[in-house]
């Protein structure tokens, strides 16, 4: 159940948050301790990741910005006209790169729609207030030059982990008719003095401009998902997340994906038949 105070407040830490000691706020968000098979995803992850590129060579390292992670990977379909799938990568805004998701693509182009997937700086070269600013410009680039590169169709941003985060916080863009975030984190007052903000170290300002469940919600649809199997405070976020939204009647649908980790849940994105991607194609 969720309380009412924090819904009407979500700046709010939750209950007992402030009571825990620094080992047992690590482990709330330590999702690679609390998946057993982590390094196994990860690993067969990364190995899709390099053959689809492999595959589809013709759009990739596309620069939006001049630095060395802020590029584009684009897999046009075949129809210029096609939506788009924007897809954000995750890694606590610190790790990872597009690269290691480049066969998330495989799910919506098998529908023939056209993928994008951008890069961006990770901290701790970049704030986080920065990293969402790249996000902006990069959708920016592709709404001018996509087609160029035969993306001409309504982009739904999506995005998973701290890419959710950033497609939340990045929902408003005019080139966005609708976004899914998976596994996002909404409110980031948990991060502060813990072992994410060792790097990321987050301002005030970060906080109350990073976090998309402070802000007067976007009335666009945007579906959350997440996996039944995620640590609490993951499962939390996107149900808070979500609640706030509906409190706001902003339209997008909640769904947990049964069984799924933080790091599984993403198949559901990847598989053609998967219960995420069925539910962003109905987006438009």
């Amino acid at each position: 159940m969720i309380d009412q105070a924090y819904l009407a407040s979500p700046a709010h830490l939750p209950p007992g948050w402030s009571a825990l000691s620094r080992a047992e706020r690590d482990q709330a968000y330590n999702n690679a301790a609390a998946t057993p098979d982590r390094d196994a995803i990860v690993a067969r992850r990364d190995a899709d990741g390099a053959s689809w590129r492999a595959a589809h060579p013709q759009h990739l390292d596309l620069a939006y910005a001049p630095g060395e992670r802020t590029k584009w990977d684009l897999f046009p379909a075949e129809n210029p006209a096609a939506p788009c799938m924007v897809f954000i990568h995750g890694g606590f805004w610190q790790y990872n790169s597009r690269e290691n998701f480049a066969a998330v693509a495989a799910g919506a182009r098998a529908h023939g729609w056209s993928v994008a997937l951008p890069g961006y700086t990770l901290a701790p070269a970049i704030s986080l207030s920065g990293i969402i600013d790249e996000i902006h410009a990069a959708l920016d680039w592709l709404a001018a030059h996509g087609p160029a590169h035969g993306i001409a169709g309504p982009i739904i941003l999506t995005g998973w982990s701290a890419g959710g985060h950033l497609a939340a916080a990045a929902l408003d863009h005019p080139s966005v008719v609708a976004g899914m975030a998976v596994s996002g984190i909404y409110e980031l007052l948990p991060l502060r003095d813990m072992y994410v903000d060792d790097l990321l170290k987050l301002s005030d300002a970060d906080i109350a401009a990073g976090s998309p469940i402070r802000h007067p919600p976007s009335r666009k649809k945007l579906i959350i998902g997440y996996g039944s199997a995620e640590l609490p405070e993951m499962v939390r976020q996107s149900r808070d997340f979500h609640a706030w939204r509906a409190a706001h009647h902003c339209p997008g649908a909640l769904i947990p994906v049964a069984g799924a980790n933080h790091f599984s849940v993403l198949e559901q994105m990847q598989n053609p038949d998967g219960e995420l991607l069925r539910a962003m194609r109905a987006l438009v």
